[in-house]
């Protein structure tokens, strides 16, 4: 092509072919930083740099249209003088023309820290297996794709440490090993600074280095060194620049706020309650945005009106989708910047709503969704905005399915609804006027509900049912469909509340009836209980492979819900065949049964929730194991529902640990 500029007009031809090239940002400078293209857009003592293409408050000398190949977009930091003090960048302070930015360090072939910023080419584990490319999902499948990743530089398959391990890691080309960690030597230069530092909680608190040494629920902390009552690697040795001194809380993986291992041998570890920095926070950053109110690590926001003046630190979309930093580019480029918005708060990866929209919303880190609405609910007129915990996803009941609203993203949505968001009439699917199109017609898609102008989501669209518009300037728009209001039974939560299995309890406890329940009993259809599961919808149950050995037939099985004993099966237990069942085909040892008919949501059963794609567990997040077996004093033919004791996800992903979750791991095979 002649030209190739973000202003010259787009060619469009028939005979090309679209080519896709995807750029790895480092958030690390090599030498002066002449090169470096990251997104860090403050300089190192906090002021917002000014965007290079603009005349205020500083007239630059270095613009994009003079230095077209300097990288001289938004208001990044850049070195396009070759300053051997840099990357640096014009600032927002009339009085500070230009400052220099806090870039760290790439390290080559040693690490400083945890090596958050190695970018060798190690590439061999510590026991010497070589490592599985970050782009390959074999033989290991996992969700560290560079495309989920874009500034973790998860290039060939070289040690990295993209969640918050003591040091690089990779998964290894041994089927039979998931993952190890690489041996990187430690730089023997000084590490780099890690910015400014707080006696108060600002952001998740990485960078709190005070002296509350107590969690939130009053427990002491136990010192980072210590490895009693709790074993744990995180250790002054293995984080050396997180300042892990004494037993003080800190937040040295990036977890949602400070934190610290308990001298309770019943309470492995708990957040810690911070004072958050107020307006007059001493350190050497200028705070950039209004600091959110002091809020516990769980706590879920609310929003008045249209959410403009909404400044809480929720992150994630309705889909459950992390946000994209405001200040990023990546996976999405955009124009909502601080700098554009200047007073709109667009602080971290946070929900705003810089442009008036009806709610808070975010761009996503999931390169296939460019926004989305936020996870969050309007206040109430007595609600403070950190009282109210997560929303969790309703599970539709077979009972009340109404016409005018949908459930999740509206994919079966089959309601009369025929105008846009924006009150515009829908252009009917049969129609090609005044839009031309052939992918969503009743003819290509004949079960998609597409009748005359109704609002339809053909495409599993996770904004929700859409439709074509009569507006010939606009293609098409969004729907307003409200979530259809369930009966009072939400994934995950039972109604019963489940005992607290004490620690150390070898084989568990038996649970109170009704308090897993989406615990199942997998039978043979003629004979008793031989394995277990879990309901995660009406239809679906989730078990292991290894219980469908006997039978690859579903007319072999059936389900027992809502029981809590094998043979007193008691009031409310559904008794459902199974229609078809799906064995994983890569190895795990995980199975899908299909119910021939819905289960009925009540008290005693109720679906667990599962988490979306590639959904990454954080480190030591609490687990519970529930099954069925014997107890001490019990008779042999009974056999009541048990839980076992909490314990911490041992890694800060499942997908790491363990092949496609808990059902392919040795100890569910004991009888999940």
């Amino acid at each position: 092509m002649a030209e190739n500029s973000k202003t010259s007009p787009i060619a469009r031809m028939r005979d090309v072919v679209l080519f896709e090239k995807r750029i790895y940002l480092s958030e690390c400078k090599t030498g002066n930083g002449k090169n470096y293209r990251g997104t860090t857009s403050k300089t190192k003592s906090g002021v917002i740099c000014q965007k290079w293409s603009v005349s205020s408050p500083h007239i630059p000398k270095y613009s994009p249209e003079k230095f077209p190949l300097a990288g001289l977009e938004e208001n990044y930091c850049r070195n396009p003088d070759n300053d051997e003090k840099g990357p640096w960048c014009y600032t927002t302070d009339p009085e500070t023309r230009f400052d220099y930015c806090d870039i760290p360090e790439c390290e080559d072939e040693c690490m400083h820290c945890s090596g958050e910023h190695y970018e060798g080419k190690i590439s061999k584990t510590m026991s010497g297996i070589e490592c599985q490319s970050w782009g390959s999902q074999s033989p290991h499948a996992h969700g560290y794709l560079p495309s989920k990743f874009p500034n973790k530089n998860l290039k060939m398959n070289y040690c990295r440490n993209p969640d918050g391990e003591p040091r690089p890691w990779c998964f290894t080309t041994d089927p039979n090993k998931r993952w190890e960690f690489c041996d990187i030597p430690r730089c023997t230069t000084p590490p780099p600074t890690s910015g400014p530092t707080y006696q108060c909680l600002k952001g998740r608190g990485e960078n709190y280095r005070g002296t509350v040494s107590v969690t939130a629920s009053g427990h002491t902390c136990q010192r980072w060194s210590a490895q009693s009552p709790h074993k744990h690697n995180r250790t002054p040795e293995n984080f050396p620049c997180k300042n892990l001194e004494e037993n003080y809380c800190r937040n040295p993986d990036g977890e949602t706020a400070p934190w610290c291992y308990t001298t309770d041998s019943e309470v492995r570890w708990d957040y810690c309650k911070i004072p958050s920095c107020g307006s007059s926070t001493t350190s050497t950053e200028h705070l950039d945005a209004p600091v959110p109110p002091e809020q516990t690590p769980v706590a879920q926001d609310c929003y008045r009106g249209n959410g403009e003046s909404y400044r809480g630190t929720s992150s994630t979309t309705i889909t459950g989708r992390k946000c994209q930093s405001w200040v990023s580019m990546t996976p999405h480029r955009h124009e909502k910047t601080p700098g554009n918005f200047p007073n709109a708060g667009l602080t971290m990866n946070y929900c705003r709503n810089p442009d008036a929209d009806k709610s808070p919303w975010c761009y996503t880190t999931d390169p296939r969704v460019r926004w989305e609405y936020c996870n969050l609910k309007k206040c109430s007129e007595t609600e403070q905005q950190v009282t109210n915990f997560p929303a969790i996803a309703q599970v539709p009941s077979v009972e009340d399915l109404s016409e005018d609203c949908m459930f999740g993203n509206g994919k079966r949505y089959r309601g009369k609804r025929a105008t846009t968001v924006a009150g515009v009439p829908c252009q009917e699917w049969a129609a090609q006027e005044p839009h031309r199109h052939s992918i969503f017609t009743p003819e290509t898609n004949p079960r998609a509900g597409l009748e005359k102008n109704y609002c339809r989501n053909p495409d599993g669209d996770d904004n929700g049912p859409w439709c074509y518009t009569t507006n010939p300037q606009k293609l098409f728009d969004y729907c307003d469909v409200p979530q259809c209001v369930t009966s009072s039974f939400d994934c995950g939560k039972p109604k019963v509340e489940p005992k607290k299995c004490p620690a150390r309890v070898v084989g568990g406890c038996v649970s109170i009836p009704h308090s897993w329940p989406w615990q199942i009993s997998l039978r043979y259809r003629y004979r008793g209980h031989f394995c277990g599961g879990t309901l995660i919808s009406p239809e679906w149950v989730l078990t292991a492979k290894h219980c469908l050995e006997k039978s690859s037939s579903p007319s072999s099985y059936k389900v027992i819900l809502g029981a809590h004993e094998e043979y007193r099966l008691g009031e409310g237990v559904q008794e459902i065949d199974v229609s078809k069942l799906f064995k994983e085909p890569s190895g795990a040892d995980i199975a899908l049964l299909k119910l021939s008919s819905p289960a009925i949501i009540t008290d005693k059963v109720i679906p667990a929730c599962l988490p979306t794609p590639n959904y990454v567990v954080a480190d030591r997040t609490a687990c519970y194991i529930t099954g069925w077996g014997e107890t001490k004093g019990k008779p042999s033919s009974v056999i009541p529902m048990r839980d076992y004791l909490p314990s911490r996800c041992p890694f800060p992903t499942m997908f790491k640990t363990w092949p496609l979750g808990c059902p392919g791991s040795p100890f569910c095979r004991w009888n999940p």
